[in-house]
């Protein structure tokens, strides 16, 4: 650990990558510490139509645009995970598997983590009939009948991609409407292969050395019925992933991280972005703001600490 960067971000998803391009651009000496691929979640999106100055857009093109962008400043990427995190103290320290860096600053891009069913035999089919990423793999279940749990503008858009793919798809959510996007529901209700499963929700997952069937119960009536598929995709949304973060951070009752306008949160010198912060709206664009709003104010700090 003898280098002391200006500012390292955590976590390289379109949040962390604007906020990297940002303080490059500013002078800074910044590198971002990812542990899967650039672009987190959006990597493994089908396709993003709300993202300005692109139609439609595929979530890995995407990502690898921001990437190349990222690239062609020279910003470095260290590829890997974060243990622990010491943030009090005026150099920030980020602890990972394979080495420990330090920062006079710090923006914590993690994104959030996927929700789970808890529903009896989720964990034992992870890996084995259950994903929590349609787009990854989606292709696993040609011509086969898959379910998918969710109501949001994720699950309609994962719905839609797996009916490209699988001979039939039951779209599983706990409501009688959609959360999502009504554009998007009424695609979804329009394809053939769709069969909807409403007021209902996932209570067992069934099968041997893979899946074979899940258990459905109706929230109103209780009524249980059994369905037979060779896949269960979740996408009933995301919590934040801030479980290796100090307590000395505020965080709010649902455990995402507090912070102003100015990205700052309550130690000085972290900030956080995107859809692990207390924000209203958690969208690409929006974790792209965070992260140059970010970046200009740790710049600030910096420069006050440089003199």
């Amino acid at each position: 650990m003898d280098k002391i960067y200006d500012l390292i971000i955590v976590g390289g998803g379109p949040g962390g990558m604007t906020a990297a391009i940002y303080a490059k651009r500013a002078g800074l000496d910044v590198v971002i510490i990812e542990k899967s691929v650039p672009g987190g979640a959006v990597a493994n999106t089908s396709e993003v139509s709300n993202y300005t100055g692109f139609n439609k857009i595929g979530g890995m093109e995407l990502a690898t645009k921001m990437f190349e962008h990222v690239s062609s400043l020279n910003i470095p990427f260290i590829w890997d995970e974060v243990k622990s995190l010491k943030l009090s103290s005026d150099i920030k320290t980020v602890v990972c598997f394979n080495g420990t860096f330090a920062a006079r600053a710090i923006i914590l891009a993690f994104g959030a983590a996927v929700r789970k069913l808890n529903a009896q035999g989720e964990h034992e089919f992870v890996g084995r009939g259950v994903s929590y990423c349609a787009t990854c793999d989606g292709a696993l279940y040609k011509d086969e009948v898959v379910a998918l749990v969710g109501g949001g503008n994720t699950a309609l858009e994962d719905a839609l991609y797996l009916s490209n793919i699988a001979k039939k798809v039951y779209l599983i959510h706990r409501r009688d409407e959609f959360r999502g996007e009504e554009f998007l529901s009424n695609q979804v209700k329009s394809k053939g292969n769709v069969e909807l499963v409403l007021n209902s929700v996932v209570t067992r997952i069934i099968g041997d050395k893979k899946i074979q069937e899940v258990e459905v119960t109706n929230k109103e009536t209780g009524e249980k019925k059994v369905i037979k598929v060779g896949g269960l995709f979740v996408c009933i949304g995301r919590g934040p992933d801030t479980e290796i973060i100090e307590d000395e951070i505020k965080k709010d009752e649902s455990g995402y991280i507090i912070t102003d306008s100015n990205m700052k949160t309550s130690i000085d010198g972290v900030y956080a972005i995107g859809d692990i912060r207390n924000t209203p709206l958690r969208q690409i664009i929006t974790a792209c703001a965070d992260g140059a709003i970010a970046a200009t104010k740790a710049f600030e700090f910096i420069k006050t600490r440089r003199k």
